[in-house]
């Protein structure tokens, strides 16, 4: 059993339904891709990494899009010639075209990618703009001086 119930979050968060659905979406086995392979790190406080196991794909036959915070990953192999006369008979490494699409959180940006033994890396970098970061804001005193009531008496 692989569901996981976000009822109990609905309760404390506000404006964040569309991650929860999101999310359970992701859980879904019958949409799931299997290939390529991927794994999602975090680097520093606010940096990622996407590593793709792409083996068999040179950078030519890749292609790497981000578009309204969806990163899509493509490769299309290029049809090769196992050379005259041989004959392939056992075909393990997968060549299928694919394409694999990532959601970007708000402000999360391609910083660079680079192709190495047969792994795609895209570095992602959270790029928060100033107006929108937290900031403290101070408490002050109430400088208003407490008025006294002045009570008449009778003479």
């Amino acid at each position: 059993m692989r569901h996981v119930d976000f009822s109990p979050l609905y309760r404390s968060t506000v404006g964040f339904d569309r991650l929860f659905t999101m999310l359970d979406s992701l859980a879904q086995p019958e949409s799931a891709q299997t290939y390529p392979p991927y794994n999602i790190e975090r680097t520093a406080e606010d940096s990622y990494r996407i590593s793709m196991a792409v083996a068999g794909f040179s950078d030519d036959e890749l292609s790497i899009e981000a578009h309204r915070n969806v990163l899509t990953v493509k490769g299309e192999r290029k049809e090769e010639g196992n050379g005259e006369g041989s004959e392939l008979l056992y075909r393990g490494i997968a060549s299928r075209a694919f394409e694999r699409r990532f959601q970007l959180a708000d402000h999360v940006e391609v910083v660079g990618a680079s192709l190495k033994n047969g792994l795609l890396f895209v570095d992602l970098k959270r790029n928060i703009p100033e107006e929108l970061k937290p900031r403290k804001i101070a408490i002050t005193a109430s400088s208003a001086k407490a008025k006294q009531i002045e009570a008449k008496t009778a003479a």
